[in-house]
């Protein structure tokens, strides 16, 4: 069983969202790519952003940042595509 589970995730994840506006996370899907995706930068070499990350995977680390809001998961339209960032190289 996974701690903290999917909806608990998605429901810290939104939590600074005003009334009214859109939710940034809406599915499971896009905290499995969040978590992923800071799962990788840990793996490249990044520093873990909560205690106690020792031992731990990266993965791991990587859930427990978006559970403590270390990390914030941006909207689509905020977020730079790959092909911007393929031509930027």
């Amino acid at each position: 069983m996974l701690h903290p589970s999917y909806t608990d995730l998605i429901d810290v994840v939104n939590s600074d969202i005003e009334p009214g506006e859109q939710p940034v996370v809406q599915s499971r899907y896009s905290i499995v790519i969040a978590a992923s995706r800071r799962a990788r930068q840990i793996i490249g070499g990044e520093d873990p952003m909560v205690s106690g990350a020792a031992g731990k995977k990266p993965l791991s680390i990587a859930i427990d940042e978006l559970y403590h809001q270390k990390v914030k998961i941006l909207p689509e339209e905020e977020n730079p595509s790959e092909e911007d960032e393929n031509q930027n190289a």
